[in-house]
Order: C-alpha cells, then structure tokens, then sequence
C-alpha cells in the first residue's frame, strides 16, 4: 500500500487525481482540507481515504503528524502566502522524514513565456504569480526529492493531451485541460521515480497564441 498525502485536496485539480487514485487498490489517500465539505461525498466514508481539517501553516504540528507515514505528499495549494506554504511544507517534510513531492505552481514564474502570451500571462496573474514563485522557490531551495509543475490556463476540456518542458526552455502553449494536468500527476504518484528535482512545464500542443481560446 503507497500512502499518499495531499494537500489542497478540494481543488479543481486535486479533486481529478483523487477520481483517478480512487480505482487504484494500493493507493491509500489522506486529504487535507480547511474546507472538508467541498469534497466529493464518495470520499467521506472510504476505508482508503482519511480527511484532515487543517491549514498548512497556522496548524503546523497538525501538519508534522500527518505527514508521519505518507510515502509522497502532493500539495495543490493556493494564496497570496504560497512562500510561506511551502516553507512549512518543506519543513514538517523534514520532521515527518517524507521525501517526495509534487508540487503544482504556475506557468510564467521564471519568466519563461516567449511573446505575447508570456506579457498577457503576466498581466492577468500580475501579484499572484510572484506568490507561485516564491512557493517554487521554497520547495526547489530544499532538499526534498521535488517536481514542480506550472501549467498553461486550465480548460474544461475532458481529453488528455499534453506536452512537457524543462526549465530553462521556453514554455510552448497557453491552455491545457484539467484533466490532463490530473493524468500527469497521477502518472508521477504511480511511479514516483519520475521527473525527480525537476521544474515541468505543461501544455496542451498546438495551443501556442497570444492567449487561450477561451479569453
């Protein structure tokens, strides 16, 4: 049994990967909520899903002891104090003895974004996406065996379809579906040895543009 913690587990995203690790029978999930009613009812009375109410940063020690025993932890976190986020992360990871994470930021936080998307990008997160870099920053500044991925804006499209880049190369596309954010983080919960200290953009192709379609 692989015993996988996520924080931020009622998020769009989050919410996805919890449908996908439901029908996995070695997958023992414990979510992390400020908000346990937006779960998905089917959660509450699962014997492989235990739910936590607590906040990652003003319940630290609450933090710690739910950490003790996971195997990965998964952090879809949002909020103006994302650096702070990611240090308590960071450091109750330490205390716990957990290792992995996949961490979800955005797209645009190294100013990776060639052209007039990576301007437009730029201007409609404005504040928020310094708030993503400082998260990535606490979480690649560790020692923690990390991926952090930054993805284009979310559609609502239920394909999966998506393309990878590396930090340092220019990030291709402006949208890419829920759902395929959802499939590439599965795919790292399931086989953890993937993508080990890197920074992943992700992308739907053939979606290179000024902005999405959808705007």
């Amino acid at each position: 049994m692989k015993n996988i913690l996520i924080l931020g587990a009622s998020g769009s995203i989050a919410s996805l990967v919890e449908q996908n690790l439901i029908d996995e029978s070695q997958i023992k999930m414990t979510l992390l909520v400020r908000h346990p009613e937006r779960l998905a009812k089917q959660f509450q009375n699962d014997s492989r899903v235990t739910i936590v109410v607590a906040d990652v940063v003003k319940d630290y020690d609450r933090l710690v002891d739910t950490m003790r025993g996971q195997d990965a932890v998964y952090a879809n976190l949002y909020g103006s104090n994302l650096g702070l986020q990611g240090k308590s992360v960071v450091k109750a990871m330490g205390e716990a003895q957990v290792k992995r994470i996949i961490w979800i930021s955005a797209n645009g936080i190294y100013n990776e974004i060639p052209g007039k998307y990576g301007k437009w990008n730029a201007s409609m997160l404005g504040r928020t996406l310094d708030a993503y870099a400082a998260g990535a920053k606490a979480i690649e500044s560790s020692k923690l065996d990390y991926t952090i991925i930054r993805p284009a804006w979310f559609s609502d499209k239920t394909t999966v379809r998506y393309e990878l880049t590396q930090k340092g190369q220019p990030f291709k596309g402006t949208e890419v579906s829920r759902a395929s954010v959802a499939a590439y983080v599965t795919s790292l919960i399931l086989d953890s040895k993937q993508a080990i200290k890197q920074s992943v953009g992700i992308n739907e192709p053939g979606t290179a543009g000024a902005k999405p379609s959808f705007y």
